[in-house]
């Protein structure tokens, strides 16, 4: 098994975390960036867990290397789990981090303080060339704010209050964030499957 483990996002936010969470293990993390000719595949599935499938088994048949990708997103309760699967593109095609968080500010607007409940959702998908794919979802509960706090964090962090820690995303540094963020928590049950792969 090659010892390379792709992880299909040109995010290199994401890639900085994935790169802590996996230092522990044998392996040359690659993202999409180590491959300019590669096309995305269009995310085009209703479920978090359908698009990281699509991700993750396109790069891995593109590459033949076991390849990693997530789909993640903010789920409001009050707009009915929006923006969801769309919350990269929120605020419209290619919108900008700012675009999506000023479209949410603007329809939570009139949202009292008791119903403004959310939850950052992150599915993992690896692929492997043998045909075999591992799932695994997480998620961190809070609410959204009424105005931007915090610097740190990216996406939607700035408008997102953990409960469990009392403080915005964005007000976090990159080490506590890891330890509570959807994404680690959804590592958390793809780490098996890893380390079956790539242990030391």
């Amino acid at each position: 098994m090659s010892k390379q483990l792709l992880f299909a996002t040109g995010n290199q936010n994401k890639v900085r975390e994935l790169a802590d969470l996996v230092s522990s293990l044998d392996l040359s993390l690659l993202s999409l960036a180590d491959f300019p000719d590669y096309v995305s595949p269009s995310e085009d599935g209703e479920t978090f867990h359908e698009n990281a499938r699509i991700k993750a088994r396109y790069a891995c048949e593109y590459t033949g290397m076991p390849a990693l990708a997530d789909d993640s997103g903010l789920c409001v309760t009050a707009l009915n789990g929006a923006p969801g699967v769309f919350s990269a593109r929120f605020g419209g095609e290619n919108a900008a981090a700012e675009e999506n968080n000023e479209k949410l500010l603007k329809m939570m607007a009139d949202v009292d303080d008791d119903h403004r409940d959310a939850y950052f959702a992150a599915v993992f998908c690896l692929s492997l060339p043998d045909g075999r794919d591992f799932f695994s979802e997480g998620r961190v509960y809070g609410r959204i704010l009424r105005e931007y706090r915090g610097t740190n964090g990216f996406g939607y962090d700035p408008l997102f209050f953990v409960t469990e820690k009392g403080k915005g995303m964005a007000e976090m540094s990159l080490a506590e964030k890891i330890l509570i963020s959807h994404r680690s928590r959804a590592f958390e049950g793809i780490f098996t499957a890893l380390n079956s792969l790539f242990s030391k």
